[in-house]
């Protein structure tokens, strides 16, 4: 049994960490599966300049390819995994629909085009939330489909999101499974039986790019070339996603994804604690995109500057700041500047027991002995510090 992937591949460029490569959904999902699925196929659209290095790669990862040249070399830009991308060089113009049929496809939303497919088993990962109702409309048959995508594209597609939706979805596009992904709440993977939570696996680290991609392919191969269980596929795959995030290795073996230890089951929580200064430009951006890639991640949050603010008398500000903390389940620590009201925060909050996860990007040695010395997580990187600090404020 051969699968297919029909995706998109694109150029990929993220600032911080430092990233540059040529994969897109397809590509990272082929090159995901190559070892669990050696002589998968990969179809899709690909930028001429570069079509010819796309399949030198995929011929090294033992993937074949079909791949239906365009002149845009279409790019996603990122400050960081967690901002929002910039698409680059995308045409308006759509391309002709590319064709894949075969016993198990994994069907990806395209930027460029369309894939029509004809499976016994397909996967059908839309990518965005306009074309989650779609997959029927170019044409597309399977004999049983399967659904993976977000929360928000859940919601934003039949106006409501969990079970609710999914069945929702189930019931429009005449599928037969839906798995929900919800980033460091894990999923949920529904069937005509019912539901089941699949839990998120933790990581040292969090590359977040393509992490959706890796699922979406290790689901596809256990549910649709090894007819696993939607809730064991699914399992599986955010086992495969925790070594993916960590090491940034794209290619998945499926040993040691058993080793990987699961977070606890999340619904709400606790609000996380911003602490750091806000007194420029580049500080504020930072408080700023902290709390919004929280509240991305459905972590509510407490931010002195927005829940408190700046005037009143000194005394008045420290206690409402204090209080605000003591009802977080943990703190976010902004620590380069070293700014004094930051590292009072950290303080506190460790003498009241409350877990803090450190964002230190470039300090001075002798600023994190008191950090570790009181058992503070501190990470130099911003989105694995932002998955970290929601998992501890769930403890």
């Amino acid at each position: 049994m051969t699968m297919i992937i029909a995706g998109g591949v694109y150029r990929e460029e993220c600032i911080r960490p430092e990233w540059s490569r040529i994969f897109g959904s397809g590509g990272r999902a082929a090159a995901a599966i190559s070892l669990l699925s050696p002589g998968s196929k990969l179809v899709g659209y690909a930028c001429s300049r570069w079509a010819d290095d796309v399949r030198h790669s995929m011929a090294a990862f033992g993937i074949t390819t079909d791949l239906y040249e365009i002149e845009d070399d279409i790019s996603f830009h990122y400050m960081h995994p967690l901002s929002q991308s910039e698409l680059i060089g995308a045409s308006d113009d759509r391309q002709p629909s590319i064709r894949a049929a075969g016993d198990v496809v994994l069907r990806f939303g395209f930027i460029e085009g369309d894939a029509m497919v004809a499976a016994k088993r397909a996967i059908y990962d839309p990518q965005n939330a306009g074309e989650v109702l779609h997959f029927a409309d170019n044409g597309s048959t399977a004999d049983e489909l399967a659904f993976v995508l977000n929360e928000f594209e859940l919601a934003s597609s039949v106006g409501k999101g969990g079970e609710d939706g999914a069945r929702e979805l189930m019931g429009r596009c005449r599928a037969d499974v839906v798995v929900v992904k919800n980033g460091p709440r894990g999923a949920i993977a529904i069937d005509r039986n019912g539901v089941k939570y699949v839990p998120a696996y933790d990581a040292t680290a969090i590359f977040k790019i393509g992490s959706g991609d890796v699922f979406s392919a290790v689901f596809a191969h256990f549910w649709g070339e090894q007819r696993c269980d939607p809730a064991e596929a699914a399992d599986l795959a955010s086992r495969a996603v925790s070594s993916y995030v960590e090491s940034r290795n794209v290619q998945i073996n499926r040993v040691g994804l058993d080793a990987r230890i699961a977070q606890r089951q999340i619904y709400g929580g606790k609000p996380v604690y911003i602490a750091g200064p806000f007194f420029n430009l580049a500080q504020r951006w930072l408080i700023e995109e902290t709390r919004r890639c929280l509240h991305l991640l459905g972590c509510p949050t407490f931010s002195p500057i927005h829940d408190v603010g700046t005037l009143g008398r000194a005394s008045e500000i420290a206690e409402s700041d204090l209080a605000g903390l003591e009802r977080c389940g943990a703190v976010f620590a902004v620590i380069d500047g070293e700014d004094a009201g930051t590292l009072f925060e950290v303080g506190y909050a460790r003498k009241q027991g409350i877990p803090v996860v450190a964002l230190a990007e470039s300090p001075r040695p002798e600023t994190l002995t008191m950090l570790e010395g009181s058992g503070c997580h501190i990470s130099t990187d911003f989105t694995s510090a932002i998955y970290h600090v929601v998992w501890a404020a769930q403890r």
